[in-house]
Order: C-alpha cells, then sequence, then structure tokens
C-alpha cells in the first residue's frame, strides 16, 4: 500500500507550485518558487540592501494616494509554479482586487529588486525573464555598489528594453508612474551605507 505523501515529498517533487510551497513549516528561511524550483533566498538580506529599500520605500511615498506600495517578504503569486518576493511593488488602487490574504495574486505595476552579492545573477537573469514573461509592465533593478537604477519596460513581444539608466543626481521618473519623482542619490545618502560601501 502506498505511503501518504509528505510535505517534505511535494517539495522535492517538479515543478514545486503554490500549493506545496505555501504547505512548508516554517523554518524562519525565505524562498521563491522560480519556473517549479525551489529557491532559497540565502544570505538574507544585507544591511546596504535593508537601509536602500526602506529610502526606496520612503521616496515613493508621494505615490500613495494612487498605489498600494508593499515591501518584502510578500508572496507575489505570477503563476502556480512562480512565486516571488521582490524587494518593492506598487499596485494601482484601481486594481485592489489582487492583493489576497495569501499576498499579491497577480502582476504589480512595478517589481523593484535591489541587488545583493547573492542576488545579482538571480535577479539579473532568471527572475528578469520571468517578471517579463508574466507581463509585468515595469522593473527597476538598483545596484547599492554602481549606485544606480535601471528602469526597464516591457515592450509588445513581453521582453523589457532599458529605458533609463539613473546615475548621481539623476531624478528617478516613469512615464508610467508619474507621481514618481526623486534623485537616484537620494537612496544611498545615508551615512551607513556610504560607509559600509567604502569597505567593499
Amino acid at each position: 500500500m502506498a505511503r501518504k505523501k509528505t510535505n517534505k515529498d511535494r517539495i522535492m517533487e517538479h515543478p514545486v507550485t503554490y500549493e506545496a510551497y505555501a504547505e512548508m513549516p516554517d523554518d524562519g528561511l525565505r524562498y521563491e518558487v522560480l519556473d517549479g524550483e525551489l529557491e532559497l533566498m540565502s544570505p538574507g538580506p544585507s544591511t546596504v540592501h535593508q537601509v536602500i529599500g526602506s529610502a526606496l520605500h520612503l521616496l515613493v511615498q508621494g505615490c500613495n494616494s494612487e498605489y498600494f506600495i508593499l515591501q518584502a517578504p510578500l508572496d507575489v503569486i505570477l503563476s502556480r509554479t512562480n512565486v516571488v518576493q521582490p524587494d518593492l511593488i506598487m499596485i494601482h488602487r484601481s486594481r485592489a482586487d489582487i492583493v489576497t490574504i495569501r499576498g499579491v495574486e497577480g502582476v504589480p505595476d512595478l517589481v523593484v529588486e535591489v541587488l545583493s552579492p547573492g542576488s545579482r545573477k538571480r535577479d539579473r537573469q532568471r527572475k528578469f525573464q520571468i517578471y517579463a514573461r508574466h507581463g509585468v509592465p515595469e522593473y527597476w533593478i538598483i545596484d547599492p555598489v554602481a549606485q544606480t537604477l535601471e528602469r526597464f519596460e516591457l515592450n509588445s513581444e513581453l521582453q523589457y528594453e532599458l529605458r533609463d539608466l539613473f546615475e548621481n543626481d539623476d531624478r528617478v521618473s516613469s512615464d508610467k508612474l508619474p507621481c514618481v519623482s526623486f534623485p537616484v542619490s537620494d537612496l544611498f545618502k545615508d551615512e551607513l551605507v556610504r560607509r559600509l560601501l567604502a569597505l567593499n
């Protein structure tokens, strides 16, 4: 007689689905499901990553009346086999129905990732392709080392095109998000960020 599958058995199967991921016991670690594969988000975000993420959240508060502004950790369920935890997302309030008790079940208007040494390749390649394939209209990549913000827009062929590379005192803006306006240097001006980046 076949034994009943455990949660661990289901996680080891491929593809991993949202349902199996949601049934995992809480081990204190963060995971994503990328094209049906369970990915450990390890090590945890660095101090620089955290401070920049917090600064970004404050800098986009001018959009709060039009958009929900949400930060990780939060599941963004793009499909049964793609469950991501971007650093920040924005969802227009007219689309509030995609925000559920489980997380965000659908495509945000904006996804932002702050690069870390352990996430650089995943954010620039694998998640880049997943976000495009699922129709995320705008994707920002913040690079703490280069102190830049890259703004990508989705084209009609579901591929990202680099629309802007913001650096130094360039003012971040977006045709799709007119409420956004801040100098990119404000992301990196905290004394702690400057000190820690100088150690690299």
